[in-house]
């Protein structure tokens, strides 16, 4: 009984050894502008990019980067019926980011990010189920954009004049 306890034991912590952790490299877990950033947000006037990009960014401790973000929203009309109702609308939020280095004065960083996402609208007057769709795919779309540019962010150099 004692062997076959020994033989487990030694067999768990040899089965352990390879394990790799999520967040093992700093890097890839940091936003590196992270309280270090201005932010102004001109454009479309979308839900919840205010507050998720507060959030992402944090409040700027040291002013090191300015970052404008443009947003431009497109609605596209897939379908219509024959009583001219909209039976399909796509929707294109086209985030344009530039990141300026206040202590080089120069932009070090622009990038453009689409995002799109399509509805069905149940009716042409007051619909709680569709406007609560509309809203939430919204706040999938801008959350999926700010982390996208903070993904792209991350790989490349801040120091570096583009």
């Amino acid at each position: 009984m004692k062997k076959f306890f020994i033989l487990f034991l030694i067999l768990f912590i040899v089965s352990c050894g390879n394990f790799d952790f999520v967040y093992e490299d700093e890097k890839s877990s940091l936003n590196p502008i992270y309280q270090k950033t201005n932010i102004l947000i001109s454009g479309a006037d979308l839900p919840y990019v205010k507050s998720y990009a507060a959030n992402l960014f944090g409040k700027s401790v040291n002013d090191d980067f300015n970052l404008t973000i443009r947003i431009d929203e497109k609605q596209i009309k897939r379908s219509v019926e024959t009583n001219q109702a909209i039976s399909n609308l796509s929707y294109e939020l086209r985030f344009y980011y530039s990141l300026e280095s206040i202590s080089l004065n120069c932009v070090v960083y622009n990038q453009e990010i689409l995002s799109t996402f399509s509805i069905n609208p149940k009716s042409s007057g007051y619909n709680y189920g569709t406007d609560a769709s509309l809203e939430k795919k919204y706040e999938l779309s801008v959350s999926d954009n700010l982390n996208k540019f903070i993904a792209n962010l991350s790989n490349i150099e801040l120091n570096i004049c583009a």
